[in-house]
């Protein structure tokens, strides 16, 4: 029987987190290589300060500008990665954007960036990546999902449906590839302490405590608790864990 020191190793992984130099993906990346991974930040930073994110870091974490939108160029990106730094043992889908608007108000434009960005980005990562993952026996993808994919919240349309789409991809995945040795699992944050969530408070104290008032823990999630929570997803003590999507949310589903 291995140690719990072994089984919650990533020693020798290498992840591709998309957003990973900000809020939750950083978070994420933070936590990978405590637990020895080594990460590849994917955003829309330049050069320069992607490289002073990945100097923080360590020498485990890379750096590469790309937009995940532009989906014709996935696959090449891709094959960039693995040829420069190896195989991707790892694809953490995190990368998003948000979109707050009565839904009269939300234009085709605002709808379409947010799905763009969450639904079609991810698609095209996991497309490009998978076959890398069936060559080598192994793998895991793990999509940043919502707690506005399990519960109603107003203002959001198009973020929910974008969350939403991540439990059947989720779920169709796990079905799809777990005969490779492939793994696909999500996590779905409450209400965490990032500037997502100060930007959408915006300094309305009753809010705040309503927010609050919902969760059975009565506080905000740190970013380290999905950064861990993805730690746990990869590692080989979730080898038997597939096509969930697991709740960081401090009990917020069960108050609402």
């Amino acid at each position: 029987m291995k140690d719990y020191q072994e089984m919650f190793s990533l020693k020798g992984e290498r992840a591709l987190i998309t957003g990973g130099t900000t809020g939750l993906g950083h978070a994420m990346a933070r936590c990978f290589v405590s637990a020895g991974a080594e990460v590849v930040l994917v955003g829309l930073e330049d050069e320069e300060t992607g490289r002073r994110v990945c100097e923080e870091l360590g020498p485990q974490a890379h750096y590469r500008r790309f937009d995940i939108v532009a989906t014709e160029r996935t696959g090449d990106f891709v094959r960039e990665v693995v040829e420069t730094l190896g195989p991707v043992t790892i694809l953490v889908n995190n990368a998003g954007v948000h979109c707050k608007k009565p839904i009269e108000e939300t234009t085709d434009a605002d709808f379409r960036k947010v799905i763009d960005v969450h639904v079609m980005g991810a698609f095209a990562l996991s497309r490009a990546v998978i076959p890398y993952m069936k060559a080598q026996g192994k793998g895991n993808i793990i999509f940043q999902a919502s707690m506005t994919a399990f519960i109603g919240q107003p203002y959001v349309i198009a973020y929910s449906c974008a969350k939403s789409g991540y439990l059947g991809m989720v779920r169709t995945l796990a079905t799809e590839v777990s005969e490779y040795g492939i793994r696909v699992n999500g996590i779905a944050p409450g209400w965490i302490e990032t500037p997502m969530l100060h930007q959408a408070l915006n300094g309305d104290p009753e809010r705040k405590n309503k927010i609050l008032g919902r969760t059975p823990m009565a506080r905000f999630g740190k970013s380290e608790d999905i950064g861990w929570a993805g730690v746990y997803l990869a590692s080989p003590a979730a080898s038997f864990v597939n096509g969930i999507v697991l709740p960081v949310d401090g009990g917020a589903l069960i108050g609402f």
